[in-house]
This record gives C-alpha cells, sequence and structure tokens, in this order.
C-alpha cells in the first residue's frame, strides 16, 4: 500500500486566526502569553510542557484544582507556582481562557487539507503519512527489511509495517519510570544490525519516582526482548525525583556511543563531574569505557564526554567529517545548538541567553571563559527535540544541512552552518504538530514524529531537486 499524503493540520491543531479572533486578544490572552505559552504552546496544544486541550494535562481536573496549580505550582516537573505573581483574579481568569482553549479545540477536531507540495527556498517536497499512533510516539529507526522500529513514551517498544500497520509491543522489555517527561525515550540500531541485531534504548529507570536515565541494548527474537544488557546505570543516590529533563538520543560514530542526559531538573549538577545529569555520555557499543575519555579518574562517571548541558534532546554526527552536534531545550529563550568536543563544558547554568519561566534572570552571563558558546540559539524558544543531517544525494540543495525540530513552535527548520557560523536558516515546516523526532533513514529520505492526539510518522518525499 502506498502512503497517503498525510493531512497537514492533525486533529488537534485548529485554525490559529479563529482561536485569535475569538479568545486570543485581551487581557487574559497576554497574561497567558506572557507565562503559559512558552511551555504549554500559544493556543494550549503543548511544547515542552504538556497539553491543556488533549487531556494529558492530568494533575487537575477541576477549576479549583487547575487553580492550585498554577498558585503552587509543580516544582517536580518543573513548573513554577505564580501566587507571587498573578493575583487571584488573574489565575481565575487564566482557569477559564484554558477551558476556552479546550472548548475550540474540541469544536475544531477534523481533518485539515492543505497543499500536499510544500515550496521552499532551495527544493519543494511532499509529505507523506506512513503511519498514526493514538500513543506518542517518541523515537524511529529503521530496518534493514523496510520496516520501522519506533518507542512510546508510556512504554512501548514497537515495529511498524510499509503500510503503516502497527505491530503489537515488544514483550519483556525493560520496566521504566512513566513521570512527567520520563518514559521509554531513544531507539536505535546498531550500525551493523543486520549482523549483530543489536537495538539500542534509553529510558528512565529507578524505583517509584526517582529516575535516572540509563542506556540498555538488547535483540528482538519472536517478538519479544531478549539478551538484554545495562551498558549506563546510574548510582541509586544519583537518581532524581523530579519528572523533567531525561534527555535523551543516541548516536554511534566510530564503536562509540554517544547519549544525553538532562540536568534532570538540578542546575548545579551540570556543572558538576560527581553526577551524571547534564552531561553528553561516551562508550564503546558494549558499553565499556574508552580510556581516553576526557575524565578518567576524575569522576565516579567515567563515562562523560561533555557537560554542562540543560536538556540535549537532539544529537547526530555530520556524515562526512564525524562531528557530533547537539540541540538542548533553554529555559524561557536561549534553546541551543552545539557542535559537542571532547571534555568541553557549555556552560548551563552558569551561561545561558534565557531566563526563568517567570521572568527572572537565572544569570547575567551569557558568556565566560573556559565554557563553550553555542553555534546557535534560539529567543524565543522553539522547544528544540530531534536532529539529523540532510542527505546530499536525497536532498541536493540541502546537501550538509541540519534539520532541527522545535515542539512548541511546531516547525522543522534548517540550518545551514559553515565554519562554526549559522549562514542560514530556513523554516520548512510550520504548524503540522510538534515535531519530536527528525531522522535519515538509509536511503536518505528524512522521517519526523508530529505529535498532536497521538502523534503520526512521516517523510520528506522530495519531488524537485532542479532548483
Amino acid at each position: 500500500m502506498k502512503p497517503i499524503p498525510l493531512l497537514l493540520a492533525p486533529l488537534l491543531l485548529f485554525a490559529t486566526t479563529r482561536a485569535q479572533n475569538a479568545i486570543g486578544r485581551g487581557p487574559v490572552a497576554g497574561l497567558y502569553n506572557q507565562h503559559c505559552a512558552v511551555c504549554h504552546g500559544r493556543n494550549g496544544e503543548g511544547g515542552l510542557g504538556g497539553s491543556l486541550i488533549s487531556g494529558e494535562w492530568q494533575h487537575a481536573d477541576t477549576d479549583e484544582a487547575k487553580a492550585r496549580v498554577i498558585r503552587e505550582g509543580l516544582p517536580d516537573l518543573g513548573m513554577q507556582g505564580f501566587d507571587d505573581t498573578l493575583d487571584a483574579e488573574q489565575i481565575r481568569a487564566l482557569v477559564i481562557y484554558m477551558r476556552e482553549l479546550k472548548t475550540l479545540a474540541d469544536d475544531d477536531k477534523g481533518p485539515r487539507v492543505n497543499n500536499d507540495i510544500h515550496e521552499t527556498e532551495k527544493l519543494s517536497y511532499k509529505l507523506e503519512r506512513i503511519a498514526e499512533n493514538p500513543s506518542r510516539m517518541w523515537s524511529v529507526d529503521f530496518l534493514p527489511d523496510g520496516r520501522y522500529l519506533i518507542t512510546e513514551i508510556d512504554g512501548a517498544l514497537r515495529f511498524v509495517d510499509t503500510d503503516g500497520t502497527l505491530r503489537e509491543p515488544v514483550a519483556d522489555t525493560p520496566d521504566i519510570v512513566r513521570h512527567g517527561q520520563g518514559g521509554l525515550l531513544d531507539v536505535a540500531l546498531h550500525p551493523d544490525y543486520a549482523d549483530n541485531g543489536w537495538v539500542y534504548l534509553v529510558y528512565a529507570r529507578g524505583e517509584g519516582r526517582n529516575a535516572m536515565t540509563s542506556l540498555v541494548r538488547g535483540r528482538v527474537k519472536d517478538n519479544r526482548w531478549i539478551d538484554h544488557q545495562d551498558l549506563f546505570v546510574a548510582e541509586p543516590e544519583d537518581r532524581r525525583r523530579a519528572g523533567v529533563h531525561f534527555g535523551s538520543r543516541i548516536v554511534f560514530r566510530d564503536g562509540y556511543v554517544f547519549f544525553s542526559i538532562g540536568d534532570r531538573g538540578a542546575k548545579p549538577q551540570a556543572q558538576s563531574l560527581d553526577t551524571p545529569n547534564g552531561k553528553i555520555h561516551r562508550l564503546h557499543d558494549d558499553g565499556r569505557v574508552p580510556d581516553d575519555n576526557p575524565f578518567i579518574g576524575e569522576t565516579p562517571y567515567e563515562s562523560i564526554w561533555s557537560y554542562g548541558h540543560r536538556n540535549p534532546q537532539g544529537l547526530a554526527i555530520h556524515p562526512d567529517t564525524g562531528e557530533l552536534w547537539s540541540t538542548e531545550h533553554g529555559p524561557r529563550g536561549g534553546d541551543e545548538l552545539n557542535l559537542i568536543l571532547k571534555g568541553r563544558n557549555y556552560g548551563w547554568p552558569e551561561v545561558t541567553f534565557g531566563m526563568n519561566y517567570g521572568g527572572t534572570p537565572i544569570t547575567e552571563h551569557t558568556s565566560l571563559p573556559g565554557m563553550e558558546p553555542p553555534v546557535w540559539h534560539w529567543t524565543p524558544s522553539i522547544a528544540t527535540c530531534g536532529l539529523a543531517f540532510a542527505d546530499g544525494d536525497a536532498y541536493p540543495a540541502w546537501d550538509g544541512d541540519l534539520l532541527a525540530g522545535g515542539l512548541a513552535a511546531q516547525v522543522l527548520e534548517r540550518l545551514r552552518v559553515r565554519d562554526g557560523k549559522m549562514i542560514e536558516r530556513e523554516v520548512l515546516l510550520k504548524n503540522a504538530g510538534r515535531v519530536r523526532d527528525v531522522a535519515t533513514a538509509p536511503d536518505g529520505v528524512l522521517h519526523l514524529i508530529l505529535e498532536a492526539q497521538g502523534s503520526t510518522l512521516v517523510r520528506l518525499v522530495p519531488i524537485d531537486a532542479s532548483k
């Protein structure tokens, strides 16, 4: 079965102009845009924080409970309280405004057809739908026979047929901690998967709500997880209760595996070599610590490759140079694109272009000696997630460019970096859903996971490479 063109506005999305005309103006809209939209999206559709209109906001089911969450926050999930910022009338107005957003979203459910062909500055493409999933897919990788392997944040690992059929979850996969942004995260097949069958996973691991990102590998036989091996597991005392900033992505280079762990809501620990969070790690692909890692003998976590990271959710290896690139979430503003170098300190939280969600400063510094500056920063944030390099054979006009996804901004951006400088930036896709993953198939065609109510796996098929 051939894939059918994607209906470019998924069920969750509703007409921005209608929302603006109906309720998007006035003092309460300004309050929402100032304090809430940076995490929950301009129309409540979600971004780094959960959706307010799709049932994901499960922390409060009454107006009173919603008001309490706004006043007191959810510290474990990284949400500050606004009791010192907003008065009772403003909080009540926000609760009603959120209810209105939900009503508009419900009224506007249904497919919306846009043009199939997307014209960009350098080439055109068609967005094709492969599979829809009522659950939230987090990551995708590609099997040699053309099928897909996807993760769902709630814990399922599934094969997806070429016609989009979702298979039953793989049995006996590792137990996860599903809390906030934590769950089953990235999946990556070993570069020699066709010969060795190794599948790598990162996920939130622990007991109760105390968790840290872990890396494991195993094989799948008869739809069952077997040959499980722990490659990286944090010490129990280093696990954290917070439900934020787990990372994580996996990439391979020259027999090594790199993976990222966010700061887990503990900002100062990103600067400490005594903890695993706020770091990018490097291991041999069998889990051994390489002898030439930069902090051998200086830390209980000798896998650390770089540090000072907030929440890296994009990793990509340049196909020609082997450079390791990352995108990471800033706070309110200050999302970063970084070239990751051995042993370097990327500054969080001592330097940042962002600020606290309430508008107060985190630090006065955007640079300091000995700390690597970002190659690019997004302010306001797009909530970066997913990163890949364009394949020059599939997309000649994009050869060597990075493709970066955004959750809150619902964008796919093309980034051209030369000699360490951003020289070209283009939005390729806008408002088709939160871009959770960006991945390049073996044939070079880019694939995206778009989140709305559930999620959709799509591919960007070039239709005109002559421009």
